[in-house]
């Protein structure tokens, strides 16, 4: 009974590992299909469904089938999305660099504007997950994730460890980049989400 136990939970392993390695070339495909720039958003979008199907137990879905219809019809939100997340982070950046640099009384917004780009890094874990989870508006997602992120320091933790778990791995073994890069991440990510909506649902259905 040990022994079909055990052999039960290395085949869900191995089920588990190659679908991660399918869903990550299938990311790594649909980016290119978008000539990088274009493809990036919408390939990650697709990706992130296709976890949270399956950490809702709908492991028997069509994952190729699903890929391309998230792809396609998330194409544009997307890629407004990533628009938005982009310009944001470039905006901080040239905040930052100038803060730096700068002299006299305006570098008391240093340190401050340090913890505003924290924020925003912070709400970026959760930016995909409520994305695809929920059904928002653009404006609605950022906002959203952001409020999540500031009401959920365990997930928010829980993915902060899982990501640099996952830095870890890929910089050990560079071979497993093109297999489970992003995917490895992405399941990371939805995973600890999860722990955050669930407490939403639950504040929810207490009202």
């Amino acid at each position: 009974m040990q022994m079909k136990g055990a052999i039960g939970g290395f085949y869900s392993l191995c089920d588990w590992l190659m679908k991660l390695a399918y869903i990550n070339l299938l990311w790594i495909a649909f980016t290119f299909l978008g000539l990088i720039l274009f493809g990036l958003f919408p390939a990650t979008t697709a990706m992130f469904v296709i976890i949270r199907k399956i950490l809702m137990d709908k492991d028997e879905i069509p994952i190729f089938k699903t890929f391309w219809e998230s792809y396609k019809s998330e194409f544009l939100k997307s890629n407004l999305l990533g628009l938005i997340l982009i310009v944001s982070a470039y905006i901080l950046y040239i905040d930052i660099s100038f803060l730096r640099g700068a002299t006299g009384l305006i570098t008391l917004l240093y340190y401050p504007t340090l913890m505003v780009a924290l924020g925003y890094i912070l709400t970026i874990f959760y930016v995909f997950p409520t994305f695809v989870h929920f059904d928002l508006k653009i404006h609605q997602v950022i906002k959203h994730a952001f409020m999540i992120m500031l009401m959920n320091p365990l997930s928010t933790a829980l993915m902060v460890i899982g990501t640099f778990a996952v830095y870890l791995l890929m910089t050990t073994i560079p071979g497993l980049i093109p297999l489970f890069s992003a995917s490895i991440l992405s399941f990371v990510i939805m995973w600890a989400s999860f722990f955050a909506f669930s407490k939403i649902k639950k504040q929810q259905n207490a009202v």
